[in-house]
């Protein structure tokens, strides 16, 4: 099986050995960029398995390379910044960030999050077919089966699932579900989110009042377990 492939875009020179080094180790291949064009050059000549994006780059905000990236690069992104606010995550998630860890990082959480990703990806490239305990999702055949029995799920009912069963253990924000399941000119109608998650927490969970599969990121969005 061949090493992941991870491009580091960041433009201090100690973060950057330090991620090398304890990839290297840990059986990853690397590729270095410290400016957003460096970035997306080598992501496009070479696309990576995953990319570690700093937001603070000399030359472009990593928000704005962030979203470049997602304009054709499908594959995992990792945010590494500083900023710690909630609107910058947010944002991150939002323009398409699978995680987000604030500096400075344990390095045993970011392999953990690494392979997570990853782990994540292979799943959804390779199997139609979502397990999770006691759910079994067909994305192919559009069916849902809790403890082996079919649950009717309307259009957008299973709309909402997939997306966020394809990005289990990934924070999706509102916003983020909202454009994609009901449009762009729905980003402000947050009641349509809540009414079909508690929907679908009726249909799924074994308890909708204590969540098992459908987790509440507060201010944020939500998370699929």
């Amino acid at each position: 099986m061949n090493s992941p492939e991870i491009l580091i875009i960041d433009d201090e020179p100690q973060i950057r050995k330090l991620l090398k080094i304890t990839l290297l180790t840990n059986g990853f291949k690397i590729t270095e960029a410290s400016t957003a064009r460096e970035g997306i050059t080598a992501a496009a000549n070479h696309p990576p398995d995953l990319i570690l994006l700093d937001l603070g780059l000399p030359d472009e905000s990593g928000h704005i390379l962030l979203k470049k990236l997602r304009e054709w690069y499908q594959k995992p992104i990792v945010i590494l910044s500083v900023q710690d606010e909630e609107q910058s995550i947010i944002t991150a998630l939002d323009n398409g960030a699978n995680d987000y860890l604030v500096k400075p990082f344990r390095t045993g959480e970011l392999l953990a999050r690494i392979r997570s990703v990853l782990r994540d990806a292979i799943n959804v490239q390779q199997n139609p077919v979502i397990n999770c305990n006691d759910l079994e999702l067909d994305l192919a055949a559009m069916q849902l089966k809790k403890n082996g029995v079919v649950v009717k799920l309307t259009s957008t009912e299973f709309n909402l699932l997939s997306l966020l069963a394809k990005n289990q253990g990934r924070v999706l924000t509102h916003q983020h579900l909202l454009k994609n399941i009901w449009g762009p000119s729905y980003l402000n109608e947050s009641q349509y989110l809540r009414v079909f998650i508690a929907q679908l927490r009726k249909k799924i969970e074994n308890d909708p009042n204590q969540p098992q599969h459908i987790i509440t990121q507060s201010g944020v969005g939500y998370r699929f377990l």
